[in-house]
């Protein structure tokens, strides 16, 4: 069912706004213009919506429990949200991170993203595809999906690799300790993708799932937007992967931003990221101006 943005957030009832200005603005990303109405509008409804749906998932592993005969065991709950390069869904991650850790029941909130599962660059070009780094086949599906299965499993601790995005490449020998979480949100371009055949997807571990979406020319924009400001911050960084960048003129960087839109972002989600939307169980839809338009919500 397909709501406008006053219908959505109509939906809020009275779940209250527990974050400030100044937390919201540590959330944000490079060029998000996302604000305190957009959360109010958006997220609220939203974080409603996730309650309900998590108490619903405790009690429907209750009673399966007392199907079997066995022990009640809390089976944490997973949260998927996909979406391009660019569409913001990095924010959408942190900020729910931040409002569903202070539900009234203050849950252990744990974000992966999966940069983290990346193959390593020497990997990517050892194969030949350092190219189309961000597509599925760059990703070590297996590693991810065996992650995810150990954390929905109860164990007690589950390792991730860690990604430097200043680097550009997996940490050797870093990993993020997620310790037995009630809510583990994963983020990511390629979450929603179906699995080969005989296989499991990571999608298949989600109790639910959301997908960021928005028109490609708008995309587009924000992302060589972004690519500025990241020039003239990160990208100035010695350890910087993308040092060279900073020194081209403004000219120069735009047509670079552009051709890798193009060749690699734009391509990947028209073929791959793009194709999985009718997969989630929740839509986003923004306008050109970063806002949440219409949310598409699937009844079952």
């Amino acid at each position: 069912m397909e709501l406008s943005r006053e219908q959505w957030s109509e939906l809020r009832k009275n779940t209250p706004l527990t974050l400030t200005a100044d937390e919201l603005e540590e959330l944000r990303g490079v060029d998000d213009p996302i604000d305190l109405t957009e959360v109010t509008d958006i997220y609220l409804p939203l974080t409603r919506l996730l309650n309900l749906h998590f108490t619903g998932s405790k009690k429907r592993s209750s009673v399966l429990s007392a199907f079997l005969g066995h022990p009640e065991q809390r089976v944490p709950y997973i949260l998927g949200i996909a979406g391009s390069v660019a569409v913001g869904k990095s924010t959408t991650a942190r900020l729910l991170h931040t409002l569903l850790a202070r539900w009234p029941e203050h849950p252990h909130v744990e974000l992966v993203t999966t940069d983290s599962f990346l193959f390593p660059n020497k990997v990517l070009e050892a194969e030949g595809i350092m190219h189309r780094k961000g597509f599925p086949e760059s990703y070590d599906r297996r590693a991810l999906v065996r992650f995810v299965a150990e954390v929905k499993a109860g164990l007690p601790e589950a390792y991730a690799p860690v990604y430097s995005h200043l680097e550009y490449d997996i940490v050797p020998g870093a990993t993020q300790s997620v310790k037995n979480p009630d809510i583990l949100i994963i983020e990511g371009l390629n979450v929603l993708q179906p699995a080969p055949p005989t296989s499991l997807a990571v999608n298949d571990y989600f109790d639910f799932s959301i997908y960021v979406d928005a028109k490609v020319e708008d995309i587009r924009t924000w992302y060589v937007d972004r690519f500025h400001k990241l020039r003239r911050t990160a990208f100035e960084d010695p350890k910087s992967y993308f040092r060279h960048i900073a020194e081209l003129s403004y000219d120069e960087a735009t047509a670079f931003a552009v051709n890798v839109w193009r060749d690699i972002n734009e391509r990947n989600l028209v073929e791959n990221i793009a194709p999985t939307r009718g997969r989630a169980d929740l839509v986003l839809q923004k306008g050109a101006d970063h806002s949440v338009r219409r949310v598409r919500l699937r009844r079952t």
